[in-house]
């Protein structure tokens, strides 16, 4: 299969959004996406966007895509962190996800950055391997720790 790695536009959003709703049943949490089209074209395409997206797109779609982001460290400075690496479920396999996945480390290294970072499920073997093959290391011991948006309304309310 023919595909190309290149950087989204604002006019790919609803099939990158189609692509995240795919991960969200995938990773058990259907109803989890809340952002829209127009939320992706706003915080990914204005004035200061707030993440790059890459995509794999054959003739006729878009087949994957990689979305970064830049995070600060106290101790390595400027990061990127990959928030998703999705590949549409028939086309795995096929080498897109590497294809993008190598995307992400040149971007990386052509940014500067001392690190790029990202969260996998444990139970994701299938991308355990995939990113421990990599060279990529794995941090036992450290969990992600998260407050949503009920939690945190509640935590201010009480402030």
């Amino acid at each position: 299969m023919d595909y190309i790695i290149r950087d989204a536009v604002a006019n790919d959003m609803p099939q990158v959004l189609t692509l995240i709703e795919e991960l969200a049943i995938f990773e058990k949490e259907p109803d989890a996406v809340d952002v829209t089209v127009k939320d992706l074209i706003k915080d990914g395409f204005g004035t200061q966007p707030l993440f790059h997206c890459f995509v794999a797109e054959t003739k006729d779609e878009i087949i994957g895509l990689a979305l970064v982001y830049f995070r600060f460290s106290t101790w390595k400075g400027r990061t990127v962190h990959l928030e998703d690496l999705i590949v549409r479920e028939s086309m795995r396999g096929i080498g897109v996800g590497m294809a993008l996945y190598k995307r992400v480390m040149l971007y990386g290294k052509e940014k500067g950055v001392k690190r790029v970072e990202w969260n996998v499920l444990d139970w994701n073997k299938p991308a355990v391997d995939f990113y421990l093959k990599s060279g990529a290391k794995i941090l036992e011991g450290w969990q992600v720790v998260q407050m949503d948006e009920q939690g945190l309304n509640e935590f201010v309310s009480k402030i």
